[in-house]
């Protein structure tokens, strides 16, 4: 997929940007500069290379430079357009080979050659980094730089952390690949409440629904009928545990075409029916 060079404007006259995010277009893209993304509030998909997961509440990955990337985000359940997470944006020779060569900073030069595949981080490492990164965007100057810091020490000693694309992952461009699969992960994102068949999707980038599914595998790593079900668990999961919505009510909202069916994939995805899995949450 050939993603969208996106230019990124660091302030101090210097390689660090951090600034609050609301709700962003998920377009497929990227940059020289290494990422920082914390996820506060938003669910919804993560894209980074070959590596398609769901993610909830407190995502925090860091995604090395040149990396595609994009983020699907359930439009639906983010009203308004109120602070739900922070970005950082740096680069590599903002810091110097000088001060990465020290021994001390190995664990620092190591952690950014593991984010060329993508870093995830566990919920507890992300809350530890919220407030240093609330302070990148709220500071200047040294101030600014200590929370940085501080933030590289919560990933380089993170013990729960997951590298996100596969180890064979080759950055391959294909201009058609990328408005192909834009196009899919927006249609899935608007439309996962309604019935969608293969033959309906396939039809979106006009490819036959046998040489569709094989694409899509090519670029996703799994089936598309896998990724809508995923999709569609992710968000009755996020409907049962933070709404008073009826489960029949979310079994439609998800796009089940009956309250058998919802139980049915819902126990298989989860181990346990949707009112027992509610009920660990109350």
């Amino acid at each position: 997929m050939l993603a969208e060079l996106e230019k990124i404007n660091c302030d101090d006259s210097g390689g660090f940007r951090a600034e609050y995010i609301s709700d962003t277009d998920g377009f497929w893209h990227f940059h020289p500069e290494y990422e920082i993304m914390l996820n506060t509030e938003n669910n919804g998909t993560r894209i980074v290379g070959d590596s398609v997961e769901i993610f909830d509440y407190y995502d925090l990955v860091l995604i090395g430079g040149n990396i595609p990337h994009c983020w699907n985000y359930y439009r639906k359940m983010i009203p308004g357009s109120r602070d739900r997470g922070i970005m950082v944006h740096f680069r590599l020779s903002s810091l110097g080979e000088a001060l990465l060569s020290q021994h001390e900073l190995y664990p620092v030069r190591k952690l950014l050659m593991d984010s060329e595949r993508g870093i995830a981080f566990s919920l507890e490492d992300a809350k530890k980094t919220e407030p240093h990164l609330v302070n990148m965007v709220r500071n200047k100057g040294i101030e600014k730089m200590i929370s940085f810091f501080n933030i590289l020490k919560i990933m380089c000693y993170s013990d729960k952390r997951t590298l996100l694309c596969t180890e064979n992952y080759k950055r391959v461009f294909d201009e058609r690949g990328n408005k192909k699969m834009t196009d899919i992960f927006t249609y899935v994102r608007e439309n996962y409440s309604k019935p969608i068949t293969l033959e309906k999707v396939s039809k979106i980038v006009q490819m036959t629904p046998f040489a569709f599914s094989r694409y899509f595998k090519k670029y996703s790593g799994e089936g598309f009928v896998e990724y809508l079900n995923k999709i569609r668990m992710n968000k009755a999961g996020h409907l049962l545990r933070e709404t008073e919505y009826q489960i029949h009510e979310i079994a439609d909202q998800c796009g089940f075409s009956s309250i058998s069916n919802f139980n049915k994939q819902f126990r298989r995805a989860e181990g346990l029916a949707p009112r027992d899995y509610r009920s660990r949450f109350k």
